[in-house]
């Protein structure tokens, strides 16, 4: 189908039918919220110079009869129009393969010490198991998102899950440590293509009023992945079969994961979907439509236009946007608590408590049933955001989603206090210091679903941007801690330690109560967030100044 059609249903369409607005500002907002579905959050557009605040949205361009677009707004080739019960499939599907990918990154952290054991080099060197693991996290985004975008996600799904698969056989017979680490680093960059590609899926095929349970479902995997990594790896490790035997385990469920997502995961890359349809109505019908194209074909593809978008661009938010550089920061900290977790609890339960390294790993079940509790929060928390919707006409502040980092904040903070000064004397009961995971694992999910979801609300067609500079800062954050947690706790002690992490937290716990007293000011000022919030403020106020009027008239 030709342009003149309508674009695929979205949340501005539902809510703002019975509502009066100028025309003008609601096709402005309903276009920049297209964008911001159409691309995933990756507009291949700058935004255009503030106007009071507000980045005005580009005027829309005159019609195409040769550009290829959805037929109509119910076209079941739409992802947003396919059914709830296989989109909740599709969130599962990509759920199960973020646990998989994350579960990977923290299962050998157990091992460490028998790798480096077996290898003879520094347990220091064996901490490395889960560190350049995480260096593969920093670069498998600059690849996997743009390679999403160009080919569709489906293919780079296929393509990394398979090379994936196969990059465990090096770890699990390799000879000595440099094999291990370049394939562990190797896997790492691959496996995070469902960690960079699954978020988009989920923008792909749901709309913005039902995203949101979607989303915590979709988070807690990313959590308790490497809280069962920990526990399946050290009983395993601590076994007769021995730390090799991690890796085929992990095999083994990677093998899983990608067959059911090569048999059963759908492209849902709408630019994509469009690029097949345009492609396969000029094969049916050559000569009368050959001049048929899809907007997908002509976009800047240049290595110059996908460097901008996927470096420089990331890059300039994260020096030029506050919002988004104290989140980052915020985030890199929570990160790195959660991955040194998995080297500090073996020191506080085997060192004081005599715990072996497989009894040791079950205290993550703690942290497990914390992120869990945390993930499920996120929806009571939300409950009033269907009203917001149709009050702020699908557009409102980007502060109301900072409710569940509120409460985690200073969550974090006692639990990092509880666990120190609890874990550092034999004399107290081990349960006391491993419930103490609890609340950390909590508000470790609740403050990351409370800020991603605000960064995506605060930077629309540009989220996509924000999140590679968080992905890449949190994960350098996350591979350092381990590398001297266990050195840490060592000189400073369980409590003092433990105190340092509760400290830092301390003095980032007021940025959520920050971000929603100044937020809104803080946005209008930046470059690169649309504001459409200010757009329909101004309306609301001047309706309610127009009702005052006519009840003074009557």
């Amino acid at each position: 189908m030709m342009s003149g059609t309508t674009s695929p249903r979205s949340s501005s369409d539902t809510v703002c039918a019975n509502q009066v607005l100028d025309t003008r500002i609601e096709e402005g907002l309903h276009r920049e919220e297209l964008r911001a579905e159409q691309y995933g959050g990756d507009d291949p557009q700058e935004p255009l110079p503030k106007e009071g605040g507000i980045i005005p949205v580009p005027p829309e361009s005159k019609s195409d009869p040769y550009k290829v677009e959805w037929d109509g707004p119910d076209d079941p080739a739409n992802p947003q129009n396919w059914t709830n019960r296989y989109k909740w499939a599709i969130t599962v599907l990509c759920t199960l393969m973020t646990v998989n990918v994350t579960f990977a990154s923290s299962a050998p952290s157990a091992a460490g010490a028998y790798i480096a054991a077996e290898f003879g080099v520094s347990t220091e060197v064996g901490y490395l198991v889960t560190s350049i693991f995480l260096c593969g996290y920093v670069v498998g985004p600059l690849l996997w998102g743009p390679g999403s975008e160009l080919f569709g996600r489906r293919l780079i799904f296929r393509v990394c899950l398979v090379v994936y698969v196969l990059f465990h056989l090096g770890q699990a017979l390799a000879h000595n440590i440099a094999t291990l680490l370049v394939t562990r680093f190797l896997t790492g960059v691959f496996a995070c293509a469902p960690l960079t590609i699954c978020g988009g899926v989920i923008v792909d095929i749901w709309d913005p009023i039902n995203r949101g349970r979607a989303t915590a479902f979709f988070s807690a995997g990313i959590f308790v992945g490497p809280v069962l990594g920990p526990i399946a790896g050290g009983f395993v490790a601590n076994s007769p079969l021995g730390w090799r035997w991690v890796f085929w385990i992990m095999m083994m469920f990677a093998g899983a994961c990608t067959v059911l997502a090569l048999i059963f995961l759908p492209e849902t890359y709408a630019p994509v979907l469009l690029q097949w349809k345009a492609k396969r109505l000029r094969k049916t019908d050559p000569e009368t439509n050959a001049k048929l194209y899809a907007e997908h074909e002509r976009s800047d593809w240049s290595f110059q236009g996908i460097l901008h978008r996927t470096l420089y661009r990331p890059i300039k938010m994260i020096y030029q946007e506050p919002i988004l550089l104290l989140v980052t920061v915020y985030l890199s900290l929570v990160y790195g608590i959660l991955y040194a977790l998995f080297e500090a609890l073996p020191v506080i339960f085997v060192g004081t408590r005599g715990f072996n390294i497989g009894e040791s790993g079950l205290i993550f079940i703690a942290v497990g049933l914390g992120t869990t509790i945390g993930a499920y929060l996120t929806v009571p928390l939300s409950k009033h955001y269907p009203e917001l919707i149709v009050k702020w006409r699908g557009f409102p502040p980007p502060e109301e989603r900072l409710y569940g980092a509120m409460i985690g904040a200073p969550m974090l903070v006692v639990g990092c206090f509880w666990l120190g000064w609890t874990g550092q004397y034999p004399s107290i009961h081990w349960i006391v210091p491993a419930l103490a995971a609890i609340p950390i694992g909590a508000s470790v999910a609740l403050i990351f679903n409370a800020f991603l979801s605000y960064l995506v609300d605060t930077y629309l067609q540009y989220a996509a941007s924000a999140f590679s500079a968080n992905t890449i800062m949190r994960s350098c954050v996350g591979a350092a801690f381990p590398l001297f947690t266990v050195q840490m706790f060592e000189r400073l002690g369980i409590n003092w330690a433990c105190t340092l992490l509760g400290c830092c937290c301390l003095i980032l716990a007021p940025s959520p109560f920050l971000f929603y007293k100044y937020g809104t000011w803080i946005r209008s000022k930046s470059k690169f967030s649309p504001c459409p919030d200010l757009v329909i403020l101004k309306e609301l106020e001047a309706e309610k100044a127009a009702n005052e009027k006519g009840a003074d008239r009557a």
